[in-house]
């Protein structure tokens, strides 16, 4: 199955809940009403678009109609072209160095937002790309075990190498070690850091240690501070972007589990409210449900037929 068939797919739930629902408001021919306007608005907030992103998109539809007049067939299509307008230029691909030095990721998010399964999953892309490279695993969630033998286990299917303490351990003390085996190793070092609740202080203390380790060790923050973001959390998940963007500085977000919610509109909200690249999105368990986030591919998917 090719990319573009499983991000269709996997937009399924977003895309009745959005597209689909317009169509059904619309109903046959005719002018598009003050009525049916209102109506496209409270589908868009449903589907997580923000209020004031729907409102915007709303009144382009209302100025198309007072301007120059339009059919329901056009509806969509005008939505679809201020969907692409507001997502163009937030991609981006990893930043790997060509230096001396070990590329640091650090990936950070609440539990149960797909963390270690992400970091296995780019791990894995990285492998395809160059067989060779060195891959290097931090453990520095110690508070769980779980995570911690998950690590393991994903560190032997992809071939990387992986550092840990017992648990327990000090966070920063499992980043200075892997940092130093990165070091010597080179290729691309990824973090795992613990993650529980986003309102707890302890835990952005934690991660800003983490980056104060990486500077003092390597002299610059780590290359990418990734965000990785539960899509089925909705604007929910905006809160956790802004607590952790204030902490460590995202460079980035990966937007996890879209197959599974209704409101991938959320979208929209994370590049309003923060203005960071939307590097991956998830539609599944595989690594082939893992892709860089193409926007125009996401709303030619969210759009179709």
């Amino acid at each position: 199955m090719t990319w573009t068939d499983r991000l269709r797919n996997g937009l399924e739930q977003t895309r009745n809940r959005l597209t689909d629902s317009i169509t059904q408001a619309l109903g046959q021919g005719g002018k598009l009403d003050r009525e049916e306007l209102e109506r496209i608005e409270e589908i868009l907030i449903s589907a997580d678009v923000s209020a004031p992103i729907a409102t915007e998109l709303v009144d382009e539809l209302s100025s198309h109609r007072k301007t120059r007049g339009i059919g329901r067939e056009e509806v969509l299509a005008i939505l679809k072209e201020g969907i692409k307008s507001r997502l163009s230029g937030y991609e981006r691909s990893l930043s790997l160095r060509n230096d001396s030095q070990p590329t640091v990721i650090l990936v950070a998010g609440v539990n149960g937002s797909g963390k270690t399964t992400t970091i296995a999953k780019l791990a894995a892309h990285l492998r395809e790309d160059d067989p060779t490279m060195s891959i290097t695993f931090a453990a520095a969630d110690t508070f769980r075990a779980a995570a911690i033998d998950q690590l393991d286990i994903w560190a032997d299917r992809v071939d990387a190498d992986l550092i840990k303490h017992r648990i327990g351990a000090d966070p920063s003390a499992v980043v200075f070690d892997a940092l130093e085996h990165a070091r010597r190793r080179g290729g691309v070092l990824f973090i795992d850091t613990a993650g529980r609740l986003h309102t707890k202080h302890n835990l952005m203390e934690e991660l800003q240690k983490i980056n104060r380790t990486i500077v003092k060790r390597l002299g610059h923050k780590p290359d990418e501070r990734l965000l990785i973001l539960d899509a089925t959390t909705g604007q929910n998940g905006i809160c956790q972007a802004i607590s952790f963007h204030t902490a460590i500085d995202l460079t980035g977000v990966v937007l996890t589990k879209l197959d599974g919610t209704s409101k991938g509109g959320v979208i929209l909200t994370i590049q309003k409210q923060l203005a960071l690249p939307i590097m991956y999105i998830g539609v599944g368990e595989t690594k082939d449900d893992l892709h860089e986030f193409v926007s125009d591919q996401f709303v030619d998917a969210l759009f179709s037929t």
